[in-house]
């Protein structure tokens, strides 16, 4: 198991890796446009990967084939021990990714809804299937069986593919993509911050250091 944080803003990046918690990076075009849309993204993801250990995941944002594959060049030669290039889920992609796979190139298939196309990817040769849960349920379904049928499969049949769950919106979500048997939940920094906060923690660690403080006072 491992946990990824889902941003391309290099001082949080930082911080939350400081926690020791965290295993890779992942990052979309949408992130990136919302919180640095003048920066430069060779330069942003190289402070990312300055700063943190692990697989960053950098999406293509062309559509055909050829230029799919000279986009993944491009990032891949950024860090190519270290660089997942992540490749949208279509018929071009599935190409790209056997592609890159047969080259040694980390590959992460995104923007996928169901199990069939998890199973797809994996036998195309991705080192990563993204399934988005809370996408999955903006359609109106139950993301857990999603999770644990794409889980059974892999494992049924020794695929590599390691299952990333993404798209989260509460802490339930990652509690139930755990449950259900992903390889790696993918997290904002907000909802990673929440995942270490309970009232009844907060009191009783209150308590205790009350208690602490106020040893061999008199009542």
């Amino acid at each position: 198991m491992a946990i990824f944080i889902d941003s391309s803003d290099p001082k949080e990046i930082k911080d939350l890796f400081g926690w020791g918690v965290l295993s890779g990076v992942t990052t979309n075009p949408l992130i990136i446009a919302k919180e640095a849309p003048d920066a430069d993204l060779g330069e942003r993801i190289k402070e990312i990967i300055a700063v943190s250990w692990g697989d960053v995941s950098v999406e293509l944002t062309t559509e055909t084939e050829k230029e799919m594959l000279e986009e993944a060049a491009v990032y891949h030669a950024w860090d190519p021990a270290r660089i997942c290039i992540k490749v949208p889920m279509s018929e071009h992609g599935l190409r790209v990714v056997h592609q890159l796979t047969k080259k040694g190139v980390k590959t992460n298939v995104t923007c996928l809804m169901a199990m069939n196309q998890a199973y797809l990817a994996a036998l195309a040769g991705a080192t990563y299937v993204s399934i988005f849960s809370g996408r999955v349920r903006d359609m109106g379904y139950d993301v857990k069986p999603v999770i644990a049928a794409t889980r059974e499969v892999l494992d049924r049949e020794g695929l590599a593919s390691k299952i990333i769950v993404g798209s989260m919106r509460h802490i339930m979500d990652v509690n139930e993509a755990l449950e259900c048997g992903a390889h790696v939940p993918t997290i904002t920094p907000p909802i990673l911050r929440k995942m270490v906060w309970n009232p009844r923690t907060e009191t009783t660690i209150e308590e205790f250091n009350s208690a602490w403080r106020n040893r061999g006072k008199k009542k």
